[in-house]
C-alpha cells in the first residue's frame, strides 16, 4: 500500500449507492482509495442535478479531488472546472464528454459487437435491439457496436427492430412485446442493460414464446440478476470493480501531478454465455 506525503481525501459524488450497478463500482473505488492511503468523502446526489453540483461545491472545499460516477452535469458545464485547479475523474459518463475531461469508460461498443456476434454465429439473422435512453453515452455507443456488427455480418439495419427503451424492467418489457407484434418479429434481441432483458423475458412469458427455443435474448452488465432470473441470462459482463479502482488511481495520479498520456481509460467487456441464447427455431 503506497502512502501519500499526508492523508488525503477523495471525495466520490454516486447517484446511489444501494444498487446492484453503483455498488460494484464503488466496491473497486473502496478498495483502490483504501489502498492508496486515503480518505473517501461519500456524498450521494440521487441523480438530482442541483445537489450535484452544490455537493461538488462542497467537496472542492473538503477533498483533495473527486470521482463523479454518472454525473448529472454537461460536458459543457464540466470543462470550466477544469481551470479550477481541482482534479476529477468522470466514470462511466452521462453524456458523450469533451476529450479533455478525464474519464473512465466500459467499452461498450466492443461489447456490443460481441453480443451481436455471439447471436450471428448462432444463426440469427433478424436480431432485434432494445436500446436505452438516446443521447446517452453508453446508448450510443452501444447502438454503434450494434450496428457495425450488423454491417460487418452484412445484415441490413433495419430500424423497426430498434427501439428506445429506459433502463428498466417495465419498458423492456413493453419495448418487448412490440417488437414481438411486428408482422415478422426477430428471432434474436440484444437489450442495452440486464434490467430491460428481464423485463424482455417478462413480456415472452405472457405472449407464450419459450426463451431461447422462440427468441434469444442477450442483455449487458452481467448484474446479480443475470443468475436469478430462469433461463439465466447471455449477456456482456461490465468490469464494475475495475472502473472504479482505474478512476480512483488515475485521480491520484492527477493530483500528484503527473503527466498523463490520455484523460479517458476504457475498460474490456466479456460476453458471459449462460442459458438465454440458442440457434433460432428453423422454418417449417
Amino acid at each position: 500500500m503506497t502512502t501519500p506525503e499526508r492523508i488525503r481525501h477523495i471525495g466520490v459524488l454516486i447517484p446511489v449507492v444501494f444498487d446492484d450497478f453503483f455498488s460494484g463500482i464503488l466496491g473497486g473505488i473502496s478498495d483502490a482509495v483504501y489502498e492508496h492511503g486515503m480518505w473517501l468523502v461519500l456524498r450521494p446526489t440521487r441523480h438530482d442535478h442541483a445537489r450535484e453540483v452544490a455537493l461538488l461545491n462542497q467537496l472542492k472545499q473538503n477533498t483533495d479531488g473527486a470521482v463523479l460516477v454518472l454525473p448529472e452535469e454537461s460536458s459543457e458545464e464540466l470543462v470550466p472546472a477544469l481551470s479550477d485547479r481541482y482534479p476529477f475523474v468522470v466514470c462511466d459518463p452521462l453524456e458523450p464528454l469533451d476529450p479533455r475531461i478525464p474519464s473512465v469508460v466500459a467499452a461498450n461498443a466492443y461489447g456490443a459487437e460481441q453480443a451481436v456476434e455471439h447471436l450471428v454465429a448462432l444463426g440469427h439473422r433478424r436480431i432485434g435491439a432494445i436500446t436505452g435512453p438516446p443521447g446517452w453515452a453508453a446508448t450510443e455507443e452501444r447502438r454503434r457496436g450494434y450496428r457495425a456488427a450488423l454491417d460487418a455480418a452484412g445484415i441490413r439495419f433495419e430500424p423497426e427492430l430498434e427501439i428506445e427503451a429506459d433502463f428498466d424492467f417495465d419498458s423492456g418489457a413493453h419495448a418487448a412485446a412490440a417488437l414481438l407484434a411486428l408482422a415478422e418479429p426477430p428471432t434474436a434481441i440484444f437489450a442495452f442493460s440486464d434490467l430491460i432483458a428481464i423485463g424482455a423475458i417478462r413480456a415472452t412469458r405472457s405472449l407464450g414464446v419459450a426463451v431461447p427455443a422462440d427468441l434469444s435474448i442477450v442483455g449487458f452488465d452481467d448484474s446479480s440478476y443475470a443468475t436469478v432470473v430462469e433461463p439465466q441470462l447471455t449477456t456482456v459482463r461490465q468490469p464494475l470493480a475495475e472502473l472504479g479502482r482505474r478512476s480512483v488511481d488515475l485521480l491520484v495520479r492527477l493530483i500528484r501531478g503527473d503527466e498523463v498520456e490520455t484523460p479517458r481509460l476504457e475498460s474490456t467487456t466479456r460476453l458471459v454465455v449462460r442459458e438465454t441464447t440458442g440457434p433460432p427455431r428453423p422454418h417449417t
